[in-house]
């Protein structure tokens, strides 16, 4: 499907995408830098920082985010680089549209935005909001049916309540509870981590393969029910340090999910379906973890057809602190040296019927889905299919390459 006319610059600008131009704040991502525009004409994927409207190379004092990630003196460093401007914001968001870069990144001529994340494992939580607990139960009890899932949704409700926001996960009252749950006969894989002890703690996406604000975003074919999930994604040190966060849509097939949670991989880890940008900010005077447990992080769809829908995440209604997710995936147990990307879960998951009564929402390439906040900025993306987006080719083996070449 040709989607170059889909709603495609629509407010699609600096002001629009990063708030103030990054005025205020230290902000950090990466870019692909042609030939001609980097220091030893070697293309490729270079950090850099974003500041007053300017893009700065800083491939002098980072050649990865990892890099980044690991270096205590980060802010100070950043502060003091001196490297030459590379672009303008508004220049390199206006290249960085899906419909005006090429396919394949290593012959595009111009620079563009990446994701802010390359060698890190990308991690995601699940079930961390009520209503994304109960939405999963739903989806667990139709097998995949999206049809069934407004009488399953009535009688869970009916059963459990709605409100479940001052249940401690693993406390001796989520106990009771799951105990007169089972009771009932309506206990589930995915209470057990709403309110257990235990969060769920997935593989998201491999490294280098998410895409970011500008890009496609993939679902399979094959999926007739499926949807965005708008989240905030913390970016952490190796050490468990969270240096900053960004933007996340964890794109989920709530199908394939549905039938079996052993197919989370394929409902999960799809081409294009880990979007996380546009850019990461770093944690400093202006911009604090309160922040993030306070956000409200909005979601809009617009479709091609004339369908739209809007919700909100609120931080504030997590069910587990950010760094408690934190502590659970990176811990004594499991290290990860590279640093890591971690999703901490949605409570939003659009419900509005978009076709028949009754079968809820599911996404329709060409839907432009935009989520925001405004000290982290806005991810837009469009919606298509996983085989009619360009591929992911630029894995580590080529990155590695580029290293060497920057000798």
């Amino acid at each position: 499907m040709n989607l170059t006319s889909v709603n495609t610059v629509l407010s699609y600008s600096p002001a629009y995408i990063l708030p103030e131009q990054c005025n205020e704040g230290t902000w950090v991502g990466r870019v692909w830098l042609p030939a001609q525009l980097a220091k030893n004409s070697v293309a490729g994927p270079r950090v850099v920082s974003v500041s007053k409207g300017q893009v700065f190379d800083l491939s002098d004092l980072y050649l990865t985010m990892s890099d980044l990630f690991s270096d205590n003196n980060r802010q100070e460093n950043i502060k003091n680089n001196q490297s030459a401007v590379v672009s303008s914001l508004d220049t390199l968001l206006a290249a960085s549209l899906f419909n005006q870069h090429e396919n394949d990144i290593e012959q595009c001529d111009k620079i563009r935005l990446l994701a802010p994340n390359d060698i890190q494992a990308t991690k995601a939580c699940g079930v961390t909001f009520t209503r994304s607990l109960l939405e999963r139960v739903i989806e667990e009890q139709a097998r995949g049916d999206a049809a069934k899932a407004a009488d399953i949704r009535r009688n869970i409700i009916n059963v459990i309540g709605e409100n479940l926001s001052d249940l401690v996960p693993g406390s001796p009252q989520a106990q009771k509870l799951k105990d007169e749950l089972i009771e009932q006969g309506v206990w589930s894989q995915y209470l057990e981590v709403g309110i257990g002890p235990d969060a769920e703690v997935f593989t998201k996406a491999q490294p280098l393969s998410s895409v970011t604000s500008g890009a496609q975003i993939g679902i399979r074919r094959q999926s007739i029910w499926n949807n965005p999930e708008p989240e905030i994604v913390l970016a952490v040190s190796s050490e468990g340090e969270i240096i900053g966060a960004t933007l996340g849509n964890d794109v989920n097939l709530r199908d394939v999910e549905g039938r079996s949670a052993l197919l989370l991989g394929k409902a999960k880890d799809n081409n294009g379906a880990s979007a996380i940008g546009p850019l990461i900010r770093l944690f400093d005077d202006t911009f604090t973890i309160t922040d993030v447990e306070q956000c409200e992080v909005s979601l809009t769809i617009t479709g091609t057809d004339g369908f739209t829908t809007s919700g909100k995440n609120l931080m504030s209604e997590i069910s587990r602190s950010p760094q408690n997710l934190v502590e659970q995936t990176l811990n004594d147990q499991h290290q990860y040296p590279d640093g890591m990307m971690l999703y901490v879960g949605t409570m939003f998951a659009p419900t509005e019927d978009r076709h028949k009564d009754g079968n809820g929402f599911t996404h329709l390439p060409g839907d432009r889905v935009e989520i925001s906040t405004p000290k982290l900025g806005t991810l837009v993306n469009w919606v298509n299919y996983c085989d009619a987006i360009p591929p992911w080719k630029y894995g580590v083996n080529q990155f590695i390459k580029f290293l060497r070449q920057c000798r």
